[in-house]
């Protein structure tokens, strides 16, 4: 059997219609030179029944005896892969039929040995559909910055999503995902992994990548475990600049708490981010009204202030 150019690895379980979405994207990319590794994430009768009616050589499903979460899903997709690149994919999500050829092409030329090769994506939401990230590493720019400090009053200006990675399958497995880490998954890897020797992420102008914010549907990343990330931010210490710890704090964890409601938890955060982080003025602000307007009202705001519809 002839080597693919790339795997692509989509973790799922019990998402038939979605997944098959997802793989279809995949196999109308440009580059046919592909496998596509779907890891259904413990028992699922239906997921492999679906794939099979696709009718694809390159669909490779494996099942896990038991549910193990997308992190290890992923990992096991890595050691399975046959390819020199590996491609990562939510089940929900999709990719536009370019993807893949943009991002080899880019790693090609890339200046590193080992390129982590992200794109551009469009959110999707009910209300309106937006790019993100907003701008694009600026020279020098350490990534904890560039994925955390705003510089408006909403996320998304640094930022990277799992299934904009494109990376050598080589370092998918020796910097495998955190198990058990149930948010910040792409951050946590990405920190960890440009560290790594030969190392450099580039990313696309393009967006090549829809990211369907359905958020009347389960999805892990609307969650929001704040104390477990806390826990793994102060474990992580040493991935983030003081000005990006502080960032991180009173932003990304601001958000997953304040649905709280208490005034010891925010006091909490802010004394985290002064005591180990190096705070702006804006996160302050981010901070403060993060806690004074519902979630609902922000992302109607921020839907309006990014967005068309």
């Amino acid at each position: 059997m002839d080597t693919p150019q790339v795997s692509v690895v989509i973790p799922t379980r019990n998402r038939p219609e979605l997944v098959t979405r997802a793989v279809r994207s995949v196999l109308a990319q440009t580059v046919p030179d592909l496998e596509v590794v779907v890891v259904v994430d413990g028992p699922d009768e239906a997921t492999p029944k679906a794939l099979a009616e696709l009718g694809d050589p390159r669909i490779r499903t494996v099942t896990l005896p038991v549910k193990g979460g997308a992190p290890n899903a992923r990992n096991t997709g890595a050691r399975e892969a046959r390819a020199p690149w590996t491609a990562l994919l939510d089940d929900d999500d999709e990719w536009l039929p370019g993807k893949l050829a943009v991002q080899l092409e880019l790693a090609a030329a890339a200046g590193v040995a080992r390129p982590i090769v992200a794109t551009r994506l469009l959110n999707r939401t009910p209300r309106a559909e937006f790019v993100m990230p907003r701008r694009l590493p600026a020279e020098g720019e350490h990534l904890s910055e560039y994925f955390t400090v705003r510089r408006g009053l909403f996320h998304g200006e640094g930022f990277i999503q799992t299934s904009t990675i494109l990376a050598p399958t080589a370092l998918l497995r020796e910097v495998p995902f955190t198990v058990g880490l149930r948010r910040q998954q792409e951050l946590d890897w990405t920190l960890r992994a440009v560290r790594a020797a030969g190392t450099g992420l580039v990313m696309a102008a393009e967006p090549l990548v829809i990211w369907h914010q359905d958020e009347n549907r389960e999805r892990i990343s609307l969650e929001m475990p704040w104390q477990s990330q806390l826990a793994w931010l102060r474990g992580n210490r040493a991935l983030f600049t003081p000005r990006a710890y502080a960032a991180f704090t009173m932003s990304v964890l601001s958000s997953m708490a304040a649905p709280t409601r208490n005034a010891r938890v925010f006091r909490e955060l802010l004394r985290e981010a002064r005591e180990h982080g190096r705070p702006g003025a804006l996160d302050y602000v981010t901070h403060l009204q993060i806690w004074a307007i519902p979630p609902h009202l922000r992302h109607v705001l921020r839907d309006k202030v990014l967005g068309r519809g």
